[in-house]
């Protein structure tokens, strides 16, 4: 039973929804994908917002550009938390998106992620449900002290052979 929805409103969006679904993936968390346009298609986003948690989901990634009113449309219809992810659009690079996911009317809140932010969209999403799953909160934990080592490791070496070295290794 998937625990993450991901909505988007184009299977254009696919290609940067892959971030989400890689870092899923990763932490071995269940999703599944649907493609629903809160434009073309409002009844579809309609049934599937007040099913979602029936359906055993626990949290919503709803990925759209341009006007991007799919988050918004997906929170109205459920109490599960919603993340938005703007996508990147030929309109603004995707700024349209962002100011309409985040200017959502009190009562109805969707988190956001930056434009084309998928792989943060996956981790709150794993980060919402471990605070309930132990496991997953393990998992979320080693890959922070993972990210952590990067960091430390490349401070290490700029530290080591200067910063005119590191750069032309760049």
């Amino acid at each position: 039973m998937a625990q993450v929805a991901i909505v988007m409103g184009s299977n254009s969006d696919l290609p940067v929804v892959q971030g989400a679904i890689d870092q899923l993936k990763s932490f071995g968390v269940d999703f599944e994908a649907h493609v629903i346009s809160a434009h073309r298609t409002p009844q579809r986003a309609e049934e599937f917002a007040k099913s979602a948690k029936e359906n055993g989901v626990k949290v919503i990634i709803a990925a759209a550009g341009k006007a991007a009113h799919l988050g918004g449309v997906i929170a109205a219809y459920t109490t599960l938390p919603v993340i938005a992810l703007p996508i990147k659009s030929s309109f603004m690079d995707g700024l349209d998106s962002l100011l309409s996911m985040v200017q959502m009317p009190t009562g109805i809140p969707v988190a956001t992620v930056a434009i084309n932010g998928a792989a943060n969209a996956g981790i709150l999403a794993a980060k919402m449900l471990a605070t309930s799953d132990p496991a997953l909160l393990e998992r979320l934990k080693a890959y922070s002290e993972k990210l952590k080592n990067q960091v430390v490791a490349k401070a290490d070496k700029l530290d080591e052979i200067g910063y005119e070295a590191y750069l032309k290794q760049m």
